[in-house]
């Protein structure tokens, strides 16, 4: 609630960073509900962010359990095939989950890419460079990273367009009660049939390495393959398109922070951090339920709310970060929660930092002269509660 007894709409927390800084001059913890109506907690200080983050009594697995992302309208198998992933589970499913994922999904892995990464954004690049306008989220930000993990995966070519459009009209219904049933049930009939043919005629892809990851006599069961392969890709697109352009965007508001990028690259990756932490794309952490009744920030939790971690709003606090919506690639006090923290902190991480770091380094230095081409005020957020970008991004290029 806020200071006058009334709930907050998530949505129009998530969606506007301001507000979830506001909040926080009222207190860490807040009243309010997802687009369905369902009341949730909403942490929004750093401190009691990272104290929810790490607290066993708030359950990823007891939220999935209770169908408040889906409305319940999911039936519990197919609940499991598409949500019983790293993000929705709790020890010891999750430590036994992260080993296996992490048996396939390496460091190694993802910098092999780099180069092939690299002539991809040559490449799209290329194929509007002789123009003088570009939508970049359209053009660049949303083809990017869809190609990069679906080559990563093993995802056949041809299937790709419905795999993105299946990604994202689903997790914009997480919360709402226009969750998209028959888009979520052809996805997870989709990953069940391709986990068919790698398990038949396997490959060098992600997905194969998924089926082969086995830890002594065990292995990901079949429903959590299909939902570690949903979590890869929403986690590999809509974080990454929307970190290249919520970038893009911070930098264009003040050309000069791009100079200064262009006469040294190796400001970059700092940059990459401020985007983070400025412009998260993930505004919130995955949801939790309490197992049992506690106080959290000054304010009881009663054993079955439901709670949401404003990372957004954590990055934006001033307790931890001097100036806090100042754009400083310097900084150096201060550590962002854009991947989370804790056993669930992301592991797409060092996949999105590089695509993150790549794309933008690129851009910059194809085109010097690189500035909006309409005025900051008109362009407009998307209205997914779950994903903070930009829907979409007009460009001059020279």
């Amino acid at each position: 609630m806020d200071r006058n007894g009334d709930f907050i709409a998530l949505s129009d927390v998530l969606t506007n960073p301001d507000t979830a800084t506001d909040l926080q001059k009222q207190g860490p913890v807040h009243r309010a509900t997802l687009p369905n109506g369902v009341p949730v907690w909403l942490v929004v200080g750093y401190d009691t962010a990272i104290a929810a983050l790490n607290d066993d009594r708030l359950s990823a697995a007891a939220m999935l359990a209770s169908g408040g992302l889906d409305g319940g309208k999911l039936n519990p198998d197919m609940r499991n095939a598409l949500l019983k992933s790293l993000t929705n589970s709790d020890p010891p499913d999750h430590t036994r989950l992260r080993r296996l994922v992490s048996k396939a999904f390496t460091a190694r892995r993802v910098e092999a890419m780099r180069p092939w990464i690299s002539q991809v954004i040559d490449e799209l690049i290329d194929g509007f460079a002789q123009h003088d306008q570009v939508d970049l989220m359209a053009d660049f930000a949303a083809p990017l990273p869809i190609l990069v993990i679906s080559e990563l995966l093993g995802i056949p070519e041809a299937d790709r367009p419905r795999v993105r459009a299946w990604s994202r009209t689903i997790i914009s219904g997480f919360g709402s009660p226009d969750f998209a049933v028959q888009d979520a049930v052809a996805f997870v009939e989709y990953l069940r049939g391709l986990i068919a043919q790698r398990r038949d005629d396997p490959d060098e892809a992600l997905i194969s390495a998924l089926i082969r990851a086995r830890d002594e006599s065990d292995a990901l069961s079949a429903n959590e393959l299909t939902a570690t392969i949903f979590l890869m890709i929403v986690a590999g697109h809509d974080t990454t398109l929307s970190l290249i352009g919520n970038g893009v965007h911070l930098l264009m508001k003040k050309p000069g922070r791009a100079a200064r990028l262009r006469e040294d690259p190796s400001l970059l990756p700092a940059a990459i951090e401020e985007f983070l932490r400025l412009e998260s794309p993930v505004p919130v952490a995955n949801f939790r339920a309490a197992v049992s009744s506690f106080d959290i920030g000054g304010t009881h939790i009663s054993a079955g709310d439901l709670v949401a971690i404003s990372l957004q709003a954590a990055n934006r606090d001033d307790s931890q970060f001097a100036d806090p919506s100042r754009f400083d690639p310097a900084r150096r006090k201060g550590r962002h929660l854009a991947f989370g923290h804790g056993i669930h902190y992301c592991l797409g991480a060092p996949l999105a930092r590089l695509e993150g770091e790549l794309a933008i380094g690129a851009l910059l230095k194809r085109f010097p002269d690189l500035r909006l081409a309409v005025p900051a005020a008109e362009l407009t957020w998307s209205q997914a509660p779950f994903i903070h970008r930009l829907d979409r991004l007009p460009l001059l290029l020279s």
